[in-house]
């Protein structure tokens, strides 16, 4: 999981048309995505509104120049999440219908419904088209400029300082993990070695682990000492210069929004 982060975040320092626009365009754009499926009434028309924007997602990918197989790895770490709430609305008679039709019927009572099916489906239509948008700015923008874009656009400075905290420990303990993980490693110790006793293993994970928290607890005591002595306070707030769109900025944002816009329209005329 580590590793990902790392793997993440090296994609975002990628040069390309988008990676090189404002994150603030990129965060509009995203957002503008997400709300639009989002607001498209479960009916038959998200399957219309979603091709639209899903076509407008590929577009982007390729303007990325970021490899599918980083789009389909994403993918494949999240379908579990949210993969088994869709599954389990076939079994569900929802809100949305006054109707039911079985379709099949399974033990323990279970019946599978035709509605609860196309529920179904269209609920995936709306995770697949929200989670490939977040994937796309989380592939194209690094999370520094991910915090200064969001603090430009009016996230509190308090939030904005919490987050850029969280940001610089995160891959403070990301690195510590690594050189725990490194020396086990040169020690020829593996936690699925089923050569080794099973309590053994389950020894050495704890000490390892419990080696981990003290070392990043070590190191962020180190960092908040140093702030202190630069005058850090309770008053400090995270520093974001003021930058204005280029032409680039404005004609993506343009463009990106406008799709978007008769995605919505389209799924909201035929619903």
């Amino acid at each position: 999981m580590i590793e990902d982060l790392f793997f993440l975040e090296r994609q975002a320092y990628r040069d390309s048309l988008l990676h090189r626009l404002d994150a603030r365009v990129k965060i509009l754009a995203c957002f503008a995505a997400i709300i639009a499926i989002v607001a498209v009434p479960y009916s038959a028309a998200v399957y219309t509104a979603g091709i639209f924007l899903f076509l407008l997602f590929a577009l982007l990918w390729a303007l990325s120049e970021v490899s599918p197989a980083v789009y389909a790895m994403r993918l494949a770490v999240i379908v579990p999440l949210w993969g088994i709430v869709i599954l389990f609305q076939v079994f569900i008679t929802n809100p949305y219908y006054t109707e039911f039709h079985p379709v099949a019927f399974l033990p323990f009572g279970l019946a599978i419904y035709a509605e609860s099916l196309q529920f179904a489906s269209i609920l995936a239509v709306k995770f697949l088209v929200s989670v490939s948008f977040i994937i796309l700015l989380s592939v194209t923008t690094t999370l520094q400029d991910l915090l200064q874009g969001a603090g430009r656009l009016g996230l509190p400075a308090e939030f904005a300082l919490a987050l850029g905290m969280m940001i610089r420990y995160l891959f403070v303990f990301g690195y510590i993990f690594r050189k725990v993980n490194e020396a086990l490693a040169t020690r020829c110790f593996h936690p699925f070695d089923r050569k080794l006793p099973y309590r053994y293993r389950l020894q050495q994970l704890g000490n390892a682990i419990g080696t981990l928290f003290l070392r990043s607890y070590e190191q962020g005591e180190r960092v908040f000492v140093s702030m202190l002595c630069r005058g850090y306070g309770k008053h400090s707030h995270l520093f974001i210069e003021k930058k204005p769109f280029g032409r680039p900025d404005w004609a993506f944002l343009s463009f990106s929004l406008t799709w978007t816009a008769v995605a919505l329209l389209i799924g909201l005329t035929a619903a």
